[in-house]
């Protein structure tokens, strides 16, 4: 059976026409690059390339990438997550002059790398049986107007993790439905009055925008030679007001992402759940691993939904991308190839131990299946949950050229949703017009 996901081909398409004819345009130059004729190895010096990243597991890929490959050598260096300020770093560094080599980007960030010209265009590098690796739908989120401005190492459709005796012991069940979702929240708090069931994170708007996607909801769509935003319609009205009554009535924690507030509250089972995606296995069992008490409780569900049919959204999803002065675009894409489509690259991430990606390149399911030892989920089976999900993916999301100035404006605003000066209603309506008055500043045209 076809996955939905294809039907996403032609919103993309649409989508990647519009954003090279004005993303591009006048800086063609910068948007396309110079393609270097680089040949690794052909001075009898290896090529030194720089890397910044941050996914889980990229120390050990790196590591196996330079034992294994004489004639390249990766200096790889750990920067902070795009959102907590990865993209800043490497966007300074662009404009600086002194960026590294090749660099991860977060799928939703790439077409506003691109508009920036910050990455190259690797078109000529990657031919058709390369592009044929990877999942139509991963392959097209890294390209624009035909041409290839990346290649695509994951997919992250949205993934439920809970902890499974504290469900038992409130006695819920794993909700199916958001309805149920909320039943749950309550009886948990009601069974224990210091637990909620999951965390509304304050700093981290994509979250909230896969939940968003899962419903239906298109922020972004290319009309013609123009954009439409709307971050106002009810899909996504839906989703704000949901959120916005479990926040008001203490339902969930309200906590930065990833902080040692949020890790603490999970090891003190005062959060007995993470709504996420499929790399948060990794994320939960390299932070809570050494906890007493958690090996073994805790377990993967499908994502509820408005239903109970099978839907999702996509939370985040990793990228390579060359930047823009980088004379060695050739040995960059040859890492970048060899990290995201081969059985050692593969395993070399998820043996790592803190790595649960779920592989762009279809052919390495089963090798990150093997890899990822599951012993911490009391031996489930994520990946066949994590297959299902990525089926479930709801058609017709694109993402806009500016993300980091809609994503900026919403963390800003979601800060006052957390203290309770602001409402999630709020945030997406001053997002909206920050989003409309940027691409005016960069003369896109937007459709009525």
């Amino acid at each position: 059976m076809r996955s939905p996901l294809f039907s996403r081909r032609r919103s993309l398409r649409a989508g990647a026409a519009i954003a090279a004819a004005t993303l591009c345009g006048s800086l063609l130059a910068a948007c396309g690059g110079d393609q270097d004729a680089d040949v690794p190895g052909a001075d009898g010096k290896p090529v030194t390339l720089t890397f910044w990243g941050w996914a889980k597991g990229t120390q050990e890929v790196v590591a196996d990438f330079n034992a294994s490959h004489p004639d390249i050598r990766v200096t790889f260096e750990e920067i902070p997550s795009g959102n907590a300020g990865g993209y800043a770093k490497i966007t300074n560094a662009v404009k600086a002059g002194n960026a590294p080599d090749v660099f991860n980007i977060e799928y939703p960030q790439l077409p506003d790398f691109v508009s920036q010209g910050a990455v190259q265009d690797i078109s000529s590098l990657v031919d058709d049986s390369l592009k044929g690796k990877y999942l139509p739908q991963a392959a097209e989120l890294t390209a624009l107007g035909g041409r290839t401005w990346a290649l695509p190492l994951d997919v992250a459709p949205q993934t439920f993790f809970y902890r499974k005796d504290l469900f038992q012991k409130a006695g819920i069940t794993v909700p199916r439905t958001w309805d149920e979702f909320r039943g749950a929240a309550k009886k948990l708090k009601t069974a224990q009055p210091e637990t909620r069931i999951a965390t509304f994170f304050p700093d981290d708007p994509t979250t909230f925008e896969a939940m968003a996607w899962q419903n239906g909801a298109r922020w972004f769509t290319a009309e013609d030679d123009a954009w439409k935003v709307n971050l106002k319609g009810p899909e996504t009205g839906k989703a704000a007001d949901y959120w916005q009554k479990m926040v008001d009535d203490d339902l969930v924690q309200v906590q930065p992402s990833f902080s040692q507030q949020w890790t603490a509250s999970l090891q003190k089972g005062e959060t007995a759940g993470y709504l996420g995606a499929s790399w948060g296995a990794g994320v939960l069992k390299a932070n809570l691993g050494s906890a007493p008490g958690m090996d073994g409780n805790w377990a993967v569900a499908p994502m509820p939904t408005w239903d109970g049919q099978p839907a999702s959204g996509m939370l985040g999803g990793t990228t390579f991308a060359v930047s823009k002065d980088s004379k060695k675009a050739r040995a960059a894409v040859e890492f970048a190839t060899w990290a995201t489509t081969t059985p050692e690259g593969m395993k070399a991430r998820i043996d790592s131990g803190t790595s649960s990606s779920y592989p762009a390149a279809t052919a390495l399911l089963p090798v990150a299946k093997k890899a990822f030892d599951t012993k911490f989920y009391g031996g489930q089976d994520i990946y066949g949950l994590y297959a299902e999900a990525a089926e479930s993916i709801k058609p017709g999301w694109t993402w806009g050229p500016a993300m980091g100035v809609t994503n900026g404006s919403l963390k800003d605003s979601f800060g006052k949703v957390a203290g309770k000066t602001d409402t999630i209603q709020d945030a997406l309506t001053t997002a909206q017009q920050a989003t409309l008055d940027e691409f005016k500043n960069r003369g896109l045209k937007v459709a009525p």
